[in-house]
């Protein structure tokens, strides 16, 4: 029988505090240079890739709960950053403002110099590598988690 794992070898904690560590230092960057939380950070960013969207879109697009995600929007839309649009029935269709496209325009240049940079300390395999065990552990976790009962 094999010896059990502790936490911190167990691939779900390390890939966790890889994660965490990469957006805490996304965090301050956006938030100094930006004045935006991470998570107005992703909601300008997923925004700024595919709108209008509504906040139950938005909110299962960034994994928030609608609450969560009517604090972010609140925050970006008192800032001018939002323009709302009435939808059907009583959906509002959120998308950026000219000041919210300035914005994101900046923070996905951020975070693409940001990427590039984590990508440079890897071989070309290791990036290949990298991507196919990523999308590989992805599947199987989103199987995974489809089986647990609700």
């Amino acid at each position: 029988m094999n010896t059990p794992l502790s936490i911190s070898e167990l691939l779900s904690y390390r890939m966790h505090r890889v994660a965490n560590a990469i957006s805490r230092s996304a965090a301050a960057r956006y938030r100094r240079e930006f004045d935006v939380s991470l998570g107005e950070w992703r909601t300008l960013a997923l925004l700024g890739e595919d709108s209008p969207l509504t906040l139950n879109r938005l909110a299962g697009r960034a994994g928030l709960d609608k609450a969560q995600m009517s604090r972010v929007v609140a925050k970006l839309d008192e800032r001018g950053l939002l323009d709302r649009e009435s939808g059907a029935g009583r959906s509002t269709r959120l998308s950026l403002s000219r000041k919210g496209k300035t914005v994101y325009q900046g923070l996905i240049d951020a975070a693409n110099e940001r990427n590039d940079a984590f990508l440079a300390c890897l071989t070309e395999q290791e990036r290949a590598a990298l991507d196919s065990a990523l999308d590989k552990l992805g599947k199987l976790a989103k199987a995974l988690e489809s089986q647990q009962p609700s």
